[in-house]
């Protein structure tokens, strides 16, 4: 194997060992974008949770609330907006804008005392208020995956397979309203009575 046979073999084994890493880079990047498509489906069971608990809460403080109809049917209209959500951006919106309206009804609830002592209207806020928190974390989760995934479309050397296998980045979820990134006011001064 003279001179020649050697080169060749060299430039065999090097195109060996570039084609498996390419293949190995690939399938990082197939890795990344499942885990955030799975990561926006977290977010999709939580919010299906969110959105068939809102009709009972409705139902279960309909009567007592008879005054606050506006109330109850912006809190429907949000809701139904927010399943005909398509998107991360359209769905990061239409949620917050149900998010916004399922606190003024919490606010109004607290003005009615039979509400506030019935035992399945509270169980059921708290059990929104325990799908919220998974919500959040669901969107924490999804961020962080696609964070990851976008960063690792960017990077050198990755950044050649995936614009040769076209990867596209994915959105955010991200707060859009001014309202909803400020920081609540609390005041926890004591005045003398």
């Amino acid at each position: 194997m003279g001179f020649l046979g050697g080169c060749l073999f060299l430039l065999v084994a090097i195109a060996f060992l570039a084609a498996i890493w390419a293949i190995w880079r690939y399938n990082s990047l197939i890795a990344l974008k499942n885990q955030v498509a799975n990561g926006w489906r977290q977010i999709d069971v939580q919010l299906k949770r969110r959105h068939d608990l809102i009709p009972n809460l409705i139902a279960s403080v309909k009567g007592e609330m008879q005054f606050e109809q506006d109330t109850l049917e912006k809190v429907i209209q949000a809701r139904n907006s927010a399943v005909a959500a398509r998107g991360v951006a359209d769905t990061a919106e239409k949620e917050n804008q149900l998010t916004q309206t399922l606190s003024r009804l919490f606010a109004l609830s607290e003005n009615y005392p039979n509400l506030k002592s019935n035992e399945s209207v509270r169980a059921l806020m708290e059990e929104l208020s325990s799908t919220e928190n998974k919500v959040g974390f669901a969107r924490q989760f999804y961020n962080d995956l696609a964070t990851r995934f976008n960063t690792a479309q960017q990077v050198f050397p990755d950044s050649f397979i995936a614009r040769t296998f076209q990867f596209q980045p994915v959105e955010l979820y991200e707060i859009r309203d001014a309202a909803e990134r400020e920081v609540p006011k609390v005041d926890l001064s004591v005045r003398p009575s």
